[in-house]
């Protein structure tokens, strides 16, 4: 269950979201994702500081296995690499062919021979072993899907370290934000489904789940660990 921090905002430095480029409204979330693969890295550069965030409150240590869910071009994979080191290994998993094949690049020019990279819907994604923590980065419609979820933490040891971040709906009274936060999330999301609360399905599998609001609000870093007895499957339609 999630616990009280959630209400507390960030200490770190008031860092505001980027506003994403104009002309994007209407278009599917995946489009950023399917067509713009070559440019996705300088888009989103402004994000980085939330990336080395996540990265940083991630429990990982050298050796580790860690999944790297909805990877896209790899921008996380350089910080995951530093923190397990040779001897780890990194899985990362996306749909999209397109961000892969930079991905693939990116592993290819620093000669990582420890990172797998799996094209595939996360639910789809055939996983091999079990991982000892993951992280979920900007993948809001991967942390809504519940067949998503339970395919990553089927693959993740007792105890396994959990680090998400992304973007939500600050209050309701912050209209404005709330236009501004829509406008800037559209290009990458294809239902605002749970924007309030974007780890609410990721309570269910942590426990221990603490959220840190980001951003006045409009961002969130969720960290924590599975249970310390083995998984137990359920049904993607349970309640």
């Amino acid at each position: 269950m999630a616990t009280a921090e959630q209400s507390r905002t960030s200490t770190a430095p008031n860092r505001t979201l980027p506003r994403s480029p104009p002309g994007q409204h209407g278009q599917q979330g995946s489009e950023a994702y399917r067509s713009q693969a070559a440019g996705y890295d300088q888009r989103t550069e402004q994000f980085q500081y939330w990336r080395e965030l996540l990265v940083e409150q991630l429990p990982a240590h050298p050796g580790d296995t860690v999944l790297d869910v909805g990877c896209g071009t790899g921008l996380c994979l350089p910080l995951l690499h530093d923190r397990v080191g040779p001897t780890g290994t990194i899985i990362g998993i996306d749909a999209s062919e397109q961000m892969l094949k930079v991905a693939a690049d990116r592993v290819a020019e620093n000669g990582w021979s420890n990172v797998q990279l799996i094209t595939a819907p996360v639910a789809d994604a055939t996983i091999n072993g079990t991982a000892d923590a993951v992280i979920f980065c900007a993948v809001h419609d991967v942390l809504q899907s519940r067949s998503a979820l339970l395919k990553v933490f089927d693959h993740l040891r007792p105890g396994a370290a959990i680090a998400a971040i992304g973007g939500k709906f600050p209050a309701p009274w912050l209209w404005s934000l709330r236009t501004w936060v829509a406008d800037l999330h559209t290009p990458f999301i294809t239902d605002f489904t749970g924007f309030d609360q974007p780890w609410r399905l990721l309570a269910e599998h942590v426990p221990d789940l603490r959220i840190r609001q980001l951003a006045t609000g409009t961002g969130y870093l969720a960290t924590g660990h599975t249970s310390a007895a083995p998984h137990q499957h359920m049904s993607p339609d349970a309640a």
